[in-house]
């Protein structure tokens, strides 16, 4: 089975979408099982998050925590290696938008960390393809024992593969993030009718009208760091006692 690893550098929260689905594990499974002279293969997922050009993939893949899947847990460290140091095939397709093979890493001077971490895993040979899907890039590499040519990047059954693969995990991405929507959507109508009994609460302290005194709740909620809903729940628990001097200070305030 295919070795999943996350490598996370502390990012920006909200900066990277999660594109650890479960398809980048079938497609390395599959373009290894697809090719008679390959020994394993690695997938990564890149979102681009905004970033555009050639140099906005390469701070992706760096910055991003790192979305790979690899059939033995030997390839994991020329994934790494590439992620640590923005140097192999993989950066190299993402900078140049085109496939980056090697025939024979024995004799390949262009990646000198990532050539001294294939051939310690054995590894003579490596192609690495792109795809991409709206704003998700999707590297697939096979690699190889022997020196050689592995695979046709123009046409083939790994180009299919890849291709399919990325459209299953844009759409993967989308399917969550509908998901997470239609939740937030449903508490904010289960969390309506107690920010409403607030409101209410609120314009009965201050004799105010229904907008004010939601935009009251609103920066209470903003200055104590507390959600709407939660903030609205206990304000009503409490039938507003204890918070009237707090209303009418924000009210003088505004």
């Amino acid at each position: 089975m295919p070795e999943h690893r996350e490598l996370e550098p502390d990012p920006a929260p909200g900066t990277v979408p999660d594109a650890s689905d479960p398809s980048l594990a079938r497609l390395a499974e599959q373009a290894a099982a697809c090719n008679p002279w390959c020994c394993g293969a690695g997938a990564t997922a890149v979102p681009l998050s905004g970033l555009s050009g050639a140099r906005g993939a390469a701070a992706a893949f760096s910055a991003a925590p790192l979305r790979t899947a690899v059939t033995h847990p030997d390839l994991a460290p020329l994934v790494t290696v590439q992620w640590e140091t923005g140097e192999g095939p993989v950066p190299a397709v993402l900078e140049t938008g085109r496939p980056a093979a090697s025939e024979d890493l024995l004799h390949d001077e262009r990646w000198p960390r990532y050539r001294a971490r294939a051939l310690e895993a054995g590894v003579r040979s490596s192609t690495t393809l792109l795809f991409r899907r709206e704003d998700l890039l999707v590297t697939l590499t096979v690699y190889g024992f022997r020196p050689g040519r592995l695979v046709d990047p123009e046409r083939g059954v790994t180009a299919l593969l890849g291709d399919l693969a990325t459209s299953e995990i844009v759409r993967g991405i989308e399917q969550r993030r509908l998901h997470a929507e239609i939740d937030q959507l449903g508490t904010a109508l289960r969390a309506r009718p107690v920010v409403d009994q607030a409101c209410g609460i609120i314009m009965h302290v201050l004799g105010c009208d229904a907008d004010r005194a939601f935009g009251l709740l609103r920066t209470m909620s903003q200055r104590t760091n507390r959600k709407l809903s939660e903030l609205a729940a206990a304000l009503v628990g409490s039938r507003g006692r204890g918070a009237e001097a707090e209303i009418a200070r924000l009210a003088s305030s505004r």
